[in-house]
């Protein structure tokens, strides 16, 4: 029987931490299903979801207690996303404009009002190709729940986002 589990990992950026932890699972049967990693800053941190076989999971737990001591953080939980399964739609939502403080908490804030769930979101702030200006951009997955009203939302969104001086807009993603 395989064992679904959802790891997070953290530690200061350095070559080989990516094949440090795939050692680990391949070495213990678990097979790689998905994973978002990335460096922000001079820290690496990254989400893995695998599945190992259920009497391996105490040694892998064991090997992973290992690469801690190398100042790799880890958390490992249950996956739990089959009883998550979400109803609903899916729609991307892009931000743009210029850099303030409070962008990302006025906007999550009108998500969580009409009940949406932010799947993946993504943020960076570049400067502006021809005038050097500050921006923010985003970009994030979302469900929305079957009783939310996509307009409503929308029209929410639009007053924040004339608010703060930034774009928003959505495109509906279709079903995979």
């Amino acid at each position: 029987m395989l064992t679904p589990l959802v790891m997070t990992i953290i530690s200061p950026d350095r070559t080989g931490l990516v094949e440090a932890v795939a050692r680990v699972v391949a070495d213990h049967g678990g097979n790689w299903l998905e994973s978002r990693m990335c460096r922000l800053g001079g820290e690496f941190a990254g989400l893995l979801r695998m599945e190992i076989p259920a009497e391996n999971k105490s040694t892998l737990l064991a090997a992973l207690q290992q690469l801690q001591q190398n100042g790799l953080q880890i958390l490992i939980r249950a996956d739990q996303s089959a009883a998550a399964a979400a109803s609903g739609r899916q729609v991307q939502l892009e931000i743009i404009g210029s850099d303030r403080p409070g962008i990302v908490r006025e906007i999550t804030r009108s998500l969580a009002r009409f009940g949406v769930n932010v799947e993946e979101f993504a943020s960076e702030v570049v400067s502006a190709p021809m005038s050097g200006e500050t921006l923010f951009k985003a970009g994030a997955r979302l469900q929305l729940p079957a009783q939310c009203d996509l307009a409503s939302l929308k029209k929410d969104l639009e007053k924040i986002a004339a608010d703060l001086l930034v774009d928003v807009s959505f495109a509906e993603l279709t079903s995979q």
